[in-house]
């Protein structure tokens, strides 16, 4: 992650990508603090900012007025980077994506049902990016990969269902460095990968 630009973020006036990657940090200091710490630094913004921040977008998701999921990213993100199709059982969706420049190599993605829904929202990784080499446990460290790269290293694997929104878990068997296959509960918020908890087999 390299350095971003300084300057805080005003806590009223319009709301922003700098104010929406503060809410994705907001979502992961639970788990990785020290992560966040070093994250919200590179963005020049204070401990009570990215509160703020946290506290203006939970206000706009549950306003009576609330925008539409996807109006309202749009407002917030601005165009997408890109529009992909996507197929979802038997509809085609579209996929919307977004840089999001404290990680580089991914993409904030929205994924629209056909009639304009928001389905799912997350961190992917972007077009042409190289994907993490996860071969054992000790490759699943924070940050390290998302919910789509974890699950098709390790397949099969299980989705479970998160412990609040934005947070998903996945369930599957991986071998630790010595080649014993333990079982493994990994679990991610928006997308990435936060800790693992990892048992016998």
């Amino acid at each position: 992650m390299g350095p971003m630009p300084s300057g805080n973020p005003p806590a009223s006036g319009p709301f922003t990508p700098l104010h929406f990657q503060l809410v994705l940090l907001r979502r992961m200091a639970d788990h990785n603090p020290e992560l966040v710490e070093d994250a919200r630094r590179a963005l020049g913004a204070s401990l009570a900012e990215m509160r703020e921040a946290n506290k203006r977008w939970q206000a706009m998701v549950r306003s009576p007025r609330s925008r539409a999921a996807a109006t309202r990213y749009r407002s917030v993100l601005g165009r997408p980077e890109s529009v992909v199709s996507r197929k979802v059982g038997d509809l085609e969706c579209e996929a919307w994506l977004w840089p999001v420049p404290l990680w580089p190599d991914l993409r904030f993605e929205a994924l629209l049902a056909p009639n304009g829904a928001v389905w799912n929202e997350w961190l992917v990784r972007a077009s042409g990016a190289p994907a993490p080499d996860l071969r054992t446990v000790a490759d699943l460290t924070p940050w390290s990969c998302t919910v789509d790269e974890a699950a098709h290293a390790f397949a099969p694997a299980r989705p479970l269902e998160g412990t609040a929104p934005t947070r998903w878990g996945l369930a599957f068997t991986a071998p630790d460095e010595e080649g014993v296959r333990r079982d493994v509960v990994a679990e991610f918020t928006w997308g990435l990968l936060q800790r693992v908890a990892v048992g016998g087999r």
